[in-house]
Parts: C-alpha cells; structure tokens; sequence
C-alpha cells in the first residue's frame, strides 16, 4: 500500500546530474503505526487506521488512550480505505515509495482570513482613471433592475473567507528519498504551512 502521513516542511532547490535544478518541498514521513484494521464484516467496510507522531500521554482523553493500549501515543490518527490487511500494530515506513513515483499529496492550505474578491476570485477591479476614488478593487454590481429578478443569486462570488480548505494536488513526482532521516524531496510546491499535516498516496 503506497499511502504516508508526513509533516511539511521548507522548500528548497536540489541539482540533477546535468546540473537542472528543481524546486521541491520537504516532508518529513516518520514510520506509522496500525491502530486499527476494520472490516466489512465487523464495521461494513475495509480500511486501515494508522497513526504517526508522537504525543503526551496527559494530552489524551482515556477513550483514546484505551483505542491506543500497548501502542505509541499517536499525535494524528487517520484513516485510509484498502483491502490491504494489516495486524493491528504493524508498522509502515517509506520502504513502497521510490524514487521517481508520481504521487497525491492531500493537505489544508493555508488560511488567509476574510479577503475581497480581487485576491479571492481574481478580480481585475475598476479602472485605475478619470476620477477613479476608492473603487479600485470593488466587486462591481452583484444584481439587482432586471438581473435576476432583482435579488442576488446564489453562488454569487463575493468578498469572504479564504483559504483552510483541504486541497488535493495530482502528478507530483517523489525527487528524492532518504531513508536514514524519513524524509521524500516532492518536486513542487504542496498545500498547507510549514508543520501542516499531509497525506500521500502512491
């Protein structure tokens, strides 16, 4: 089953042979831990559920420490639909990627509070002459006379908030691996901050 859970890192640049560079973000994917292998006949579907990090053990409600007895305290615990079968404390390292796999990385990007409609939707704004006074980066007219019956429609795009949506980017490709510190060199920029949690498939 080629699926990790890494934590993002900086970008930086690495060189080929010929001397390309190329732009990529580093993840840090330290080995995960089955928590839990349902079932269909027991829970109505197949899947696994692992966890990665680690956390405090006064930081855990007893639910959780009782999910997790005999286990690593897991900082996050996710869960991925396969009909793999794992045992309940089996371990899952980096060692199905490979060098040259093309991936999904799935994360929340970064939240970018309440915007106008030129940074959210791309807006041109008014024009930039003749008299042209605090407009520059309006919306415009969002209905109303004989638009749609005089009332705004729904779906209308407006100013609002942007950003801490979970975002799902295809076709990157895995640069480089080093095994010795769990670390995947993903060309290209992925979604979320520096520490955001992200979820890569093979």
């Amino acid at each position: 089953m080629k699926f990790i859970l890494g934590i993002k890192g900086r970008m930086t640049q690495i060189f080929d042979e010929k001397g390309t560079v190329s732009p990529v973000t580093i993840v840090t994917a330290t080995p995960m831990t089955v928590t839990q292998a349902k079932t269909t006949e027991k829970d109505g579907y197949e899947a696994l559920q692992l966890g990665t990090g680690i956390r405090r053990e006064s930081r855990l409600s007893k639910a959780v420490k009782g999910h997790l007895k005999d286990l690593p305290l897991s900082r996050h615990i996710r869960e991925v639909r396969t009909s793999e079968t794992m045992e309940r404390g089996a371990t899952i390292d980096l060692g199905s990627f490979a060098e040259g796999d093309v991936v999904v990385v799935s994360a929340v990007s970064k939240g970018k509070g309440f915007q106008g409609v030129v940074k959210r939707h791309g807006f041109k704004g008014g024009p930039r002459s003749h008299g042209q006074k605090n407009k520059e980066r309006a919306p415009g007219s969002i209905g109303g006379g004989g638009r749609a019956g005089g009332r705004v429609v729904p779906g209308m795009r407006m100013a609002g908030r942007m950003g801490g949506d979970r975002i799902t980017v295809k076709n990157l490709k895995v640069m480089k691996i080093d095994a010795a510190t769990n670390t995947l060199f993903i060309l290209g920029a992925i979604p979320g901050k520096p520490g955001t949690l992200v979820e890569i498939r093979g």
